[in-house]
């Protein structure tokens, strides 16, 4: 188990315990828009122990439409699901904007945005102007291109998507499933998988297909852009089959899981690496990832421009020690600094001062950039044996050790613990210093979601929630935590979203992604795999 029998039982027994009603019985609808909202639930049983349950609540509502949410021209970033600049927390800076199209004939409204309070934020959020109403996308374009002229930036939202506090609850349409697994009854096998290697990206349907699985949903964070390190690789904390694969993004609640479903958890997990010859020692930065760069930071003190938590930002140092092993790819990232090759017993059998090439057949390869170049060449001499040390440790300090049947994925932010409400945005980084527009379109708004946890009888729950169409509004953070706890769970936090969220049944995607281009490549899956008994 993963921190010994007695130990995971006592940090479970909040989530473990069995409870006095069965959790399904009785259940009102989602706390989604008005309390008269119409919902439906279809169930369905896919495997012993393992139910999908589809839930539609609420209506098209009428009073909704297309606007056009003026922002900051954009800056090239690459990713899909990047929020842009459309909120200030300057009146000043937000009337300047609404007087400038005032002022060209265009009618511009300036609206002031509140957020809900969470365990962490919450409250006046900041002040965003808009301009036009109508039915569709389309119909906006002139508009668009008149704000456009003025040197502004500018998108067409839907109003459904808002989740202001103090608005008038919507109507809908909400579209959710939600994967129930019941460990007593589950004798297949739970798997965390990113396919051949990290490096390189497959969909959730087609990790799917590979390991032979009858369920999956998308997993953690990972890097898409290319300047942000290698696509596809973790973004935060990877475990698989027991192997630290990807250090911790340290102190973000990591979803803790077991090949037979049981015992779930969410912990709160920090990584330790360090690489020692003789009585020479030097600390580790990461684990399979292009040194220097790390993406959603929380990482070491020496980073810049901060060792917590930063969701979508990527952190840099330029002097770094990163371990590689297989899962990284085929293809070592290139340059210059310092390269050391082990084999299978972490014998040093050659360095070099260039990085690149493979790593060898059961063994390691550790790079160094920097500073760290020549001290990685003074430790590590032609046929010396190395000790390394990666360890994961959790918020008592006490070393947690996996074991093979261990998987360990990276998200956040929390969302609810111990059966309350409990979202930490500021704590695990959706708070930017730089200004709430990241906040505004990646927590406040509503988007696509995907979320995990464990409820009252120890069964892992997996929701995904479609969003971005006028179909299906998707969820708000709290409105993600408020779900999980009206689905039972007494522990549970957010997974990747966006355009990465996505269920596969049966060999077919059964939610709607959205990104234009359909099922986005992924990093990781949580799967399902039927009983080969």
């Amino acid at each position: 188990m993963l921190l010994g029998a007695v130990a995971l039982a006592a940090s479970l027994s909040s989530v473990a315990a069995p409870a006095a009603a069965h959790p399904d019985a009785h259940r009102p609808g989602l706390p989604l828009g008005a309390a008269d909202l119409p919902e439906s639930r279809q169930s369905q049983q896919l495997q012993p122990g393992v139910t999908l349950t589809t839930i539609t609540r609420g209506v098209p509502d009428t009073t909704d439409f297309w606007t056009i949410e003026v922002s900051a021209p954009a800056a090239g970033n690459p990713d899909p699901d990047a929020p842009k600049v459309a909120i200030t927390t300057s009146h000043a800076d937000a009337q300047a904007t609404w007087q400038r199209l005032r002022d060209a004939g265009i009618d511009a409204r300036l609206e002031t945005v509140r957020t809900p309070r969470t365990a962490d934020t919450g409250g006046l959020l900041g002040y965003r102007v808009r301009v036009g109403s109508a039915p569709s996308s389309a119909a906006l374009a002139a508009q668009l291109r008149s704000v456009r002229a003025l040197g502004l930036g500018g998108s067409a939202v839907y109003t459904g998507w808002d989740a202001d506090a103090g608005a008038a609850p919507s109507r809908g349409t909400w579209h959710l499933q939600v994967l129930t697994i019941d460990p007593r009854r589950f004798h297949g096998r739970l798997l965390d998988s990113y396919g051949p290697d990290f490096v390189g990206r497959e969909t959730t349907s087609a990790l799917a297909a590979a390991s032979g699985a009858f369920a999956g949903v998308n997993a953690g964070f990972f890097v898409l852009d290319p300047k942000a390190g290698a696509p596809g690789d973790p973004a935060g904390i990877g475990v698989y089959d027991g192997r630290v694969e990807s250090e911790a993004t340290n102190g973000r609640p990591a979803l803790v899981v077991h090949d037979d479903a049981a015992g779930t958890g969410i912990e709160r997990l920090w990584w330790r690496g360090s690489v020692r010859h003789g009585d020479a020692t030097l600390t580790m930065d990461g684990l399979n990832r292009v040194p220097g760069l790390i993406r959603n930071c929380g990482g070491t003190p020496d980073d810049a421009y901060t060792d917590a938590p930063q969701q979508d930002v990527t952190c840099t140092d330029p002097d770094e020690v990163v371990a590689f092993d297989a899962a990284y790819g085929q293809q070592l990232p290139t340059g210059a600094g310092a390269q050391v090759v082990l084999d299978a017993s972490d014998r040093v059998v050659s360095v070099a001062d260039t990085r690149g090439g493979s790593v060898p057949a059961g063994g390691r390869v550790l790079q160094a950039t920097g500073t760290d170049a020549a001290a990685l060449r003074a430790l590590a001499p032609v046929g010396a044996h190395l000790a390394i040390d990666s360890r994961l440790v959790d918020a008592h300090g006490h070393r947690v050790r996996p074991s093979r049947h261990t998987s360990i994925v990276n998200g956040g932010p929390l969302l609810v613990r111990d059966g309350r409400l409990q979202v930490t945005a500021a704590r695990d980084g959706m708070v930017h210093p730089d200004g709430p527009s990241f906040y505004y379109g990646w927590v406040h708004k509503r988007n696509p979601r995907t979320v995990a946890g464990v409820d009252a009888r120890g069964r892992l729950v997996l929701i995904t929630a479609d969003g971005r169409s006028t179909d299906s509004l998707g969820l708000s953070i709290p409105e993600a935590a408020a779900v999980a706890k009206s689905l039972g769970l007494r522990q549970a936090m957010n997974l990747d979203g966006g355009g990465s969220t996505t269920m596969v049944v049966n060999g077919s995607v059964i939610n709607s992604p959205s990104d234009r281009a359909g099922e986005r490549p992924i990093g990781d899956a949580l799967l399902l795999l039927p009983d080969r008994s």
